[in-house]
């Protein structure tokens, strides 16, 4: 009976975005390319368990704005036919991602905590070049 109750009271919301995994970026230019992800509109970026991805806010042509049911439901793709009602995403709150960008101005940011607040570390391992004083003749 909740199962029945919670899909009279869904939107559809699976069918209002898809999430494609993406490389786990590993140095300054493949974040700066996940920031430019996060320039388009509807995009946002999540690491899950470990792994990236990005999430893209599109809804799928087949879901009816009138009661929210598919429309090819007899015939629809087999990632819609192996979605189980305990992945649902009518959930309370928010989901417990381990990172979560929304635009590009948070990548930024984490790009500058990441890469620039570690300089010091980086450094730590390597002596300080000096310069020899060139010797008179």
């Amino acid at each position: 009976m909740a199962k029945k109750s919670q899909c009279l009271k869904c939107t559809g919301l699976c069918c209002r975005y898809f999430a494609l995994p993406i490389e786990t970026p590993e140095d300054r230019e493949d974040h700066d390319d996940i920031r430019w992800y996060l320039c388009h509109k509807d995009i946002t970026v999540f690491v899950e368990d470990g792994d990236w991805y990005i999430n893209i806010k599109n809804k799928c042509k087949h879901l009816s704005e009138k009661d929210y049911h598919c429309r090819i439901y007899d015939k629809r793709p087999r990632i819609c036919r192996k979605y189980r009602h305990s992945d649902c995403d009518f959930v309370e709150g928010e989901y417990d991602y381990e990172l979560h960008f929304t635009d590009d101005k948070q990548m930024e940011e984490y790009i500058k905590i990441k890469f620039d607040n570690n300089v010091i570390e980086k450094q730590k391992g390597k002596s300080p070049r000096r310069k020899r004083k060139a010797k008179k003749k």
